[in-house]
């Protein structure tokens, strides 16, 4: 029988820098003996990737940027994730569904019932294993964004309220979730931040081989 492997997603306000931390978490994994898939969210397939630039990009209405951010996700689900952990290979993803609650629901107030209305759908009960939240006040995310000196997307543009309210959504889902979802500050200088983020994944990891002592193989 194949061993279920972990997947791992990433979240955070932008300029909480999670992306900075996927590397790591990609090479701890390799480390337990994984093949891994990093993927990421809009996007991870070619449909994905176009519809990314579009949810990122153009002005549209709030329930046209949902059903878009739910349609690449049933793409991503279908075509990369699930296939990927079908042969026994761990994924690691740059946003998931979390961050349409956080953004389009907690943001800009799509209504929470109808985005898991939503997942129910499209996901049903398939989460992440662990989902890493990488947080940050407002107030030092515009900042670093400024500074990062690239175009901003759409959602990058917005105001401080706005991201008081991104921040507060994650918040609240770490709350009611705390099995799958661990907060790590961002604030910290990066090999501090590094080094919570390996706190997380040893303790998960042992978790997850406790699990699933019955199949888990290296």
């Amino acid at each position: 029988m194949s061993k279920k492997t972990p997947w791992i997603s990433i979240e955070g306000v932008d300029g909480a820098g999670k992306s900075s931390h996927a590397e790591t978490i990609v090479n701890f994994l390799k480390d337990e003996g994984y093949d891994v898939v990093s993927t990421r969210e809009p996007g991870g397939t070619e449909l994905g990737e176009r519809l990314r630039e579009e949810i990122l990009r153009t002005d549209m209405a709030l329930s046209t940027e949902v059903l878009l951010s739910f349609a690449s996700r049933a793409e991503h689900l279908d075509k990369v994730i699930r296939p990927a952990l079908s042969e026994g290979r761990a994924v690691v993803c740059d946003r998931f569904t979390d961050s349409t609650y956080a953004y389009q629901g907690g943001g800009k107030g799509y209504p929470l019932s109808s985005l898991l209305a939503l997942e129910t759908m499209v996901h049903g009960g398939e989460n992440p294993d662990l989902t890493l939240i990488f947080d940050l006040p407002p107030v030092e995310s515009l900042r670093r964004l400024g500074g990062t000196g690239k175009d901003p997307d759409k959602f990058e543009r917005q105001d401080r309220k706005f991201f008081e309210d991104v921040r507060a959504e994650y918040l609240s889902r770490a709350q009611n979730d705390p099995g799958r979802i661990r907060i790590v500050s961002s604030e910290p200088p990066l090999p501090e931040v590094k080094e919570n983020v390996l706190v997380e994944l040893r303790a998960f990891m042992a978790r997850f081989k406790n699990d699933n002592k019955s199949s888990f193989k290296i």
